[in-house]
């Protein structure tokens, strides 16, 4: 029979494990909670991505989660909209050419089960994200680049497609014209989408798509389709995407840095702001360099920072269907 004091302490972490979206536990809390079996909120489903492209990208995740569908039909669903955008002009059809003038993607995506696919400098084909998922369920392999992952895009039935759009082409060409044949590197050239999914089972997927940086070197291959830095999905923790300067995340092994410290008891958005804060340490020149960070947790608590402003990421779930201005350091804008 438990003492009074004890039944003291189980009712007062019983109230903290008791979380939602405006109350966050920490981790240390919800293990407790769990070995001794008080129920925890869970927000789920719920479905959030980087950017503006995440409104329409999560509405067309959540006519899957909303009727009891897995999240990694979810997020590709998803981020297929982003891809399929002429007028987006970072992601898939529509995306910026590199300085050659072709139009070059990446893509990769993670089940609950660690089961992953990517490919990169990938041409002629709309749906990336669609081709690095029959890279994870058809071969043995995560990765295929360029004409190796072309070509087994067309074996599994993709159609070549023209990406280079009437208005990329204008904006390469007037590039050209002064750009004595140099990248654009700036703060606002890096609107990758990534997209991450928590369904009604419980389990965490996720995808990241892009074109990459405009007019970037004829070969470049960012961050978004390697794992763990990119993306990472960790069915335990959480899931996280990461968007801005793919060198910068790719130096910290970014995303998997923040499921990390989600795992050693970080809420999502302490564990953002934490791997932004390396960034900033491990670059002694933060012109134009940003860079954000999106996480979801295992309960479906959110969080996200980036070095500058202007950042956003979109957020659907049974209760919310929102854009949220992401938190950065005034020092560093």
């Amino acid at each position: 029979m438990k003492s009074r004091r004890n039944f003291i302490k189980l009712s007062a972490l019983g109230s903290a494990a008791v979380i939602g979206s405006s109350c966050i536990a920490s981790e240390k809390e919800k293990h407790q909670a769990e070995a001794i079996n008080i129920p925890i909120k869970i927000t789920k489903p719920i479905v959030i991505s980087t950017w503006n492209h995440g409104i329409a990208a999560n509405a067309g995740a959540w006519e899957i989660l909303s009727k009891g569908g897995n999240a990694l039909d979810a997020v590709e669903a998803g981020v297929r909209i982003t891809e399929s955008d002429p007028e987006g002009m970072s992601v898939g059809l529509g995306g910026l050419p590199d300085r050659e003038g072709f139009v070059t993607l990446d893509a990769c995506i993670m089940d609950e089960n660690n089961k992953c696919g990517a490919v990169a400098f990938l041409q002629d084909i709309e749906h990336p994200i669609s081709v690095a998922r029959k890279v994870m369920e058809d071969t043995q392999h995560v990765m295929l680049v360029g004409e190796g992952a072309k070509q087994f895009a067309l074996e599994k039935g993709f159609k070549e497609t023209n990406l280079l759009t009437e208005k990329s082409k204008k904006a390469w060409e007037k590039w050209k014209k002064k750009s004595k044949y140099q990248p654009v590197i700036n703060s606002e050239n890096h609107d990758t989408i990534g997209l991450l999914a928590l369904d009604e089972h419980g389990n965490l997927s996720g995808a990241c798509t892009t074109s990459g940086m405009a007019f970037k070197l004829h070969g470049r291959v960012g961050d978004s389709p390697i794992i763990g830095a990119g993306l990472f999905v960790d069915n335990e923790v959480g899931a996280v995407c990461a968007t801005g300067m793919g060198e910068a995340i790719i130096r910290i092994a970014g995303s998997s840095i923040v499921v990390e410290m989600m795992r050693n008891g970080m809420s999502p958005q302490a564990a953002c702001k934490a791997a932004i804060e390396r960034v900033v340490k491990k670059h002694e020149d933060l012109t134009n360099l940003q860079v954000g960070f999106l996480a979801l947790n295992k309960y479906g608590e959110v969080g996200s920072y980036s070095v500058y402003s202007g950042f956003n990421y979109a957020i659907q779930s049974q209760h919310q269907n929102d854009l949220i201005d992401v938190e950065f350091n005034r020092e560093w804008d």
